[in-house]
């Protein structure tokens, strides 16, 4: 009952921070509100109040008596913690909160995702800690490039109303598309870096990378890391940008998204393994 009623507060707090940062967002230039409930800090405080829940929660659940439970549901949740939480602490330095309108209401919903439904899959305490590593830099990376995903997205709405001469409040308040892309491919450049050593650890530390349970995430991993390995040689070579670098993102992230939470989704949800 109570991690039910922390559950509902979490998940309040950050559809309210989310709903802050589309109030700032689309309020017009020369007509932002003096009230301090409106300001940046406001959202960033009321962001990290959920995140601040949400780690509570995840320690009440993801901890068993015999190592860690990292089911589909309880890893959608500490993903979703960990992407909120990169991206409060870059919000302080960079332009980017307009990536939260996005993210912290699907963070509200994994948090009820993870309370309500429950799929077991514990990782022992007793497992090797070369395999603790694999994962924590596999969750990172996903993390960071679920990050990149949703500012492509972004960046494909701003491109799309400039494009078509239409500069509305959204695009306004953005950054200047130069600064967008940059970021977009900063944030690329460190995922890749963090998957690169996933793939590295599992290959050496893994018994079997392509055991039957595990062959189909290994190779859409592997897909994924090619695809954003040709956007950045793209990049650096050939200088690409705008719909092109948008498109790469997407098809990479979809693949990273089918490899981690489509094969977890498929056994432990569907056949129940």
């Amino acid at each position: 009952m109570q991690n039910t009623f922390i559950s509902f507060i979490t998940c309040a707090l950050y559809i309210f921070t989310g709903a802050l940062l589309a109030i700032r967002l689309f309020r017009q230039k020369g007509m932002q509100s003096t009230n301090p409930l409106f300001s940046k800090a406001a959202a960033i405080s009321l962001g990290f109040m959920a995140v601040a829940l949400h780690a509570v929660l995840l320690y009440q659940t993801l901890l068993v008596p015999n190592g860690l439970d990292l089911g589909v549901f309880n890893a959608i949740s500490l993903i979703t913690w960990l992407i909120a939480l990169t991206l409060l602490l870059a919000i302080i330095t960079n332009p980017i909160e307009s990536l939260g309108i996005l993210i912290m209401p699907f963070a509200g919903i994994s948090v009820l995702l993870g309370t309500f439904f429950h799929v077991e899959h514990t990782i022992l305490v007793a497992q090797a800690m070369e395999l603790k590593l694999h994962i924590i830099m596999s969750i990172l990376a996903y993390s960071l490039l679920s990050i990149a995903a949703v500012h492509a997205l972004a960046l494909a709405l701003q491109e799309y109303q400039l494009r078509h001469k239409k500069p509305g409040g959204f695009v306004r308040a953005l950054p200047p598309l130069q600064t967008m892309e940059t970021l977009l491919f900063q944030m690329i450049g460190l995922g890749f870096f963090l998957h690169s050593l996933s793939l590295i650890t599992g290959i050496i530390y893994l018994d079997d990378m392509f055991a039957q349970h595990i062959a189909h995430k290994t190779i859409l991993s592997i897909i994924a890391w090619t695809i954003f390995a040709i956007l950045l040689w793209g990049r650096w070579r050939f200088g690409w940008r705008g719909s092109t670098a948008i498109r790469w993102t997407l098809v990479g992230f979809a693949v990273l998204f089918l490899a981690y939470v489509g094969s977890k989704w498929v056994l432990e949800v569907i056949l129940s393994r």
